[in-house]
């Protein structure tokens, strides 16, 4: 059976990867924050970590080589976002939200490198914020950016071997965490998207399945956005 590692697995984007990955064969690790899924799924285990805590971030690491002899898919999809102005944000807001979305994927993809094999796929979830500035949360989009860096220079470490490096660019998705924004907020992000809505998760998620059946998408950016910042 393949392996596939997913942080922050157990709700929007990356739980429904972590689905799509079980449907063809995979055995899923995936980290959390917060609440344990009450969901049952086969095949899916998910271990409290907290990706800004280095310790707890090696200790992911450990259990899973102690129960995997190979990893066949890596998916960096923890993200944090610390919502403060410029002036407000603090140190720790920083490194927090740095490390959540771009060390402790570094880490883990060096830690577990030897478990990958040839023919393997790698993918992180990038964001348009990261692409297009955002006003309301600088150091968010900042970390975005740095994984759409790290996803083209983390071609080299894998050339020759058919292991492809991709990163998954959403615009605005309609997740739990989303549903929290006023309405107001949301109409205007609707007028500046060509499609007039959110994309659903589902429509996210065959972009990650795409990069995993296409073995020449290497060192890509693929924007899902529905046409954000048209006009």
């Amino acid at each position: 059976m393949k392996v596939a590692v997913v942080t922050g697995g157990t709700s929007g984007i990356g739980l429904g990867v972590a689905k799509m990955l079980i449907s063809k064969g995979y055995y899923v690790f995936t980290t959390f924050v917060g609440k344990p899924l009450e969901e049952k799924i086969e095949n899916f285990e998910a271990i409290a970590t907290d990706q800004s805590n280095r310790e707890e971030v090696y200790n992911f690491i450990e259990y899973v080589k102690g129960k995997a002899e190979h990893i066949d898919c890596i998916v960096c999809n923890a993200g944090l976002t610390i919502r403060k102005s410029f002036t407000e944000t603090s140190d720790e807001d920083w490194y927090k939200m740095m490390d959540v979305a771009v060390n402790s994927h570094y880490i883990m993809i060096r830690e577990f490198f030897p478990l990958i094999p040839a023919g393997s796929r790698i993918l992180f979830t990038g964001s348009q914020m990261g692409l297009n500035p955002h006003a309301t949360v600088l150091a968010y989009g900042v970390t975005k950016a740095a994984v759409h860096s790290l996803t083209r220079n983390l071609v080299k470490e894998f050339e020759g071997t058919g292991t492809t490096v991709n990163a998954i660019v959403p615009g605005f998705v309609d997740t739990p965490w989303q549903k929290e924004k006023p309405e107001e907020i949301k109409q205007n992000i609707y007028r500046k998207t060509a499609i007039h809505r959110f994309a659903s998760i589902d429509e996210i998620v065959d972009a990650y399945k795409f990069c995993i059946d296409n073995p020449f998408v290497n060192g890509s950016l693929i924007e899902i956005n529905g046409g954000y910042c048209f006009k």
